[in-house]
């Protein structure tokens, strides 16, 4: 095989030919060769949906050509430029929920602002959530002493891999959300703010539809890493770039540290939840119980009291000394008649 971008895959693992001519060189005996590739093929890609390796591949200073060509997939749109936001993440920061902290925000030809979210866990929020997401970041483009004319564009992209069910009857896997009138949809009441939801979930049932072609190669690629249009560089690119982060050991690190809190913390909830139901059904049961008792021991007592009220019915008893002695009702004693 020859080029510099001519890889080799075995399942989720691989080797660059390039890597071996670098470490190497063209001399290397066909005995290194193999040594290497030995080491290398144990070496498996870290998953990108994972939202620490989502980030280092698609919202990292240097990889803007990887990430402009994604928008332009999803908003259908040409990216001219694109400035991707510089924040560093620290390894604390991977073991906790803090808002946003590993979602790529980004400003794209100088007058929109994006906020890109990966999502693994669907913790039933997720509409609420973007539309957080959404709202700060338009409130957040508002600078001291300008008005409102000022407010830049702002979009929100939720890429779930799971499917929503409030969108379950809907026949597509990207849905675009934006200020409509509730009788008069076609007519949008602004633009300033959008909304995309990916759904990883639907995409095997929906994809191939004529106007999102080119973004199905980019969701194939996110769906599974062997999965390489070689027809967009900017694939082929982001591929590179998986490789090298999975190939260094701290980046390694980082990121299976961040998918062992996401585990950890969706068995956590997980059992938190069956925790509530075994609580909730056994305090049900208790409390069933105990007013079915007491419900039973009231209905004993009516029924004695009945049985007392029409002996003294048949004694002649004033109905004004039954009511006082029995506690019943008016009513009830008159029906006993």
């Amino acid at each position: 095989m020859h080029g510099n971008i001519c890889t080799s895959y075995t399942s989720n693992y691989f080797v660059s030919y390039k890597n071996l001519f670098f470490i190497y060189g063209k001399s290397a005996t066909i005995s290194k060769k193999i040594k290497l590739l030995k080491e290398v093929l144990r070496i498996k890609l870290l998953n990108i949906k994972t939202d620490y390796v989502f980030k280092r591949v698609f919202g990292h200073i240097g990889n803007e050509d990887i990430t402009k060509n994604f928008l332009s997939c999803i908003l259908r749109q040409e990216v001219s430029n694109i400035e991707l936001e510089k924040n560093t993440i620290l390894e604390k920061d991977l073991i906790d929920d803090k808002i946003g902290i590993l979602d790529i925000k980004a400003e794209i030809n100088n007058n929109t602002n994006v906020d890109i979210e990966m999502q693994i866990i669907d913790k039933k929020n997720s509409a609420q959530r973007i539309l957080f997401y959404c709202a700060k970041l338009f409130t957040k483009s508002l600078k001291s002493g300008k008005d409102y004319n000022s407010l830049k564009k702002s979009i929100s992209i939720l890429i779930a891999d799971y499917e929503l069910d409030i969108l379950k009857e809907i026949p597509q896997y990207i849905t675009k959300w934006n200020f409509r009138e509730e009788d008069y949809s076609k007519i949008v009441l602004t633009d300033i703010m959008e909304i995309y939801i990916i759904e990883l979930g639907k995409f095997k049932k929906f994809q191939n539809s004529e106007k999102y072609k080119k973004l199905d190669s980019w969701i194939k690629f996110i769906e599974s890493s062997e999965v390489v249009d070689m027809s967009n560089k900017e694939i082929v690119k982001a591929k590179e770039v998986l490789e090298e982060i999975s190939q260094d050991e701290h980046e390694r690190y980082l990121a299976e540290l961040r998918e062992k809190y996401i585990l950890d913390q969706n068995a956590t909830e997980a059992a938190g939840y069956d925790k509530g139901l075994k609580v909730g059904h056994s305090e049900g049961l208790k409390e069933g119980l105990e007013k079915g008792h007491k419900q039973g021991i009231e209905q004993g007592k009516k029924e004695n009291n009945l049985s007392i009220a029409k002996k003294m019915l048949e004694e002649k008893i004033p109905l004004e000394t039954i009511i006082k002695i029995t506690n019943l009702s008016k009513g009830d004693v008159e029906n006993l008649k």
